[in-house]
């Protein structure tokens, strides 16, 4: 329904007073200090990215076997879990079901019934002949009596559970799934925000990063080998044949700077992980450094309970030599602090270095 938010001042003395008023936003966005709330509902409580458990997700095991976490090791043929590439995702193998008609559910955590939610998830599917029900959405209500398909695969996306379906033994496959989050607020007011940095590998574009010069001393966008010899990758960090950032010292002075600088992003609250890949091989190398700039309130400015936005900025310093060209890939920007990185198979087949930075 609609609604109208009335700011009202009162004096109790005949002398009166003053009262300022300043900088009034509205976001769909959770505000965690809800007045009046007794227990605010935390979205983030109701989303998982399974690397240590389910999180607030559970399976009733009447149902058969249902979803397992697993991890695989990446490489060219297999990308790992959506999260990092290296950590685990909900697997649910139906081709070994000795039942037909096999539904393997899990159960999300209770909503409150009063708010707007916008639910994401990450899915993949294989062996099925016929994709449709395969994987579904449901609405559960009044003690999972009453229910309500709100997605399923092919279908236009509109307490969850999801579901997987195999109809018989032959007609069954794989179906995983990783990374569910839920948001206050439309979809579609929630795609109006400010983007998260999430994961860039250049294989399409630039994602989130611009640069406010282009020229020969600037970030370049490539594929192969860089055009000078005993320097620079000879392919990409994500599949050996695909795209990269990289500086070409050629074309730069000694100590000229170039950098490639993220959009406006949404600040969380708590820990953050940037990773990413890169390659400083070459007589000369130069310096590569990364810096977080974080938007500054103005005098008097005040926030309460929002994340100011921030920017990443990677900064490559031409070196002595021409042979100095430095790269980067696959950056990944995500909430919470730096996992432990396990043994990592390069899927390029190149010495790469892997970069954590924790704040």
């Amino acid at each position: 329904y609609h609604f109208q938010v009335i700011f009202e001042v009162a004096f109790n003395s005949a002398k009166g007073g003053y009262v300022a008023l300043d900088d009034i936003s509205f976001s769909p966005v959770y505000c965690s200090n809800q007045t009046g709330m007794r227990t605010p509902f935390n979205p983030s409580d109701a989303g998982c990215n399974f690397e240590e458990d389910l999180c607030n997700f559970y399976q009733d095991h009447k149902d058969g076997p249902g979803w397992s976490r697993v991890k695989v090791k990446r490489n060219v043929y297999r990308a790992g879990d959506h999260t990092t590439g290296f950590g685990y995702y909900l697997l649910a193998n139906t081709k070994f079901t000795p039942q037909p008609e096999y539904i393997g559910r899990l159960y999300g955590p209770t909503l409150p019934g009063n708010l707007q939610f916008c639910l994401r998830f990450y899915y993949a599917l294989y062996g099925f002949f016929k994709m449709s029900g395969t994987l579904a959405v449901y609405i559960f209500e009044e003690n999972h009596v009453v229910q309500e398909k709100i997605w399923s695969v092919l279908d236009s996306p509109k307490g969850v559970v999801f579901v997987s379906w195999c109809k018989s033994f032959w007609d069954c496959g794989l179906v995983a799934l990783d990374d569910v989050s839920l948001s206050l607020g439309s979809c579609q007011a929630a795609d109006l925000l400010l983007p998260n940095p999430g994961e860039c590998t250049f294989e399409k574009d630039e994602c989130v990063f611009t640069q406010k010069k282009r020229g020969r001393g600037s970030w370049h966008r490539r594929r192969d080998p860089t055009p000078t010899s005993y320097t620079g990758p000879k392919g990409d960090h994500t599949t050996g044949v695909g795209y990269y950032m990289y500086i070409e010292a050629s074309n730069m002075v000694y100590g000229q700077r170039a950098y490639l600088v993220s959009r406006s992003l949404r600040g969380t609250s708590g820990k953050q992980c940037l990773t990413f890949f890169y390659h400083m091989y070459g007589a000369g190398t130069g310096l590569l450094s990364v810096y977080l700039k974080k938007e500054v309130l103005p005098p008097g400015g005040f926030i309460k309970s929002c994340i100011l936005p921030l920017q990443i900025i990677f900064e490559a310093i031409r070196g002595v030599s021409v042979r100095s060209d430095t790269a980067i890939d696959d950056v990944l920007f995500q909430a919470g602090p730096c996992l432990e990185v396990e043994e990592i198979q390069f899927t390029s087949g190149y010495p790469d270095s892997l970069n954590e930075i924790e704040y």
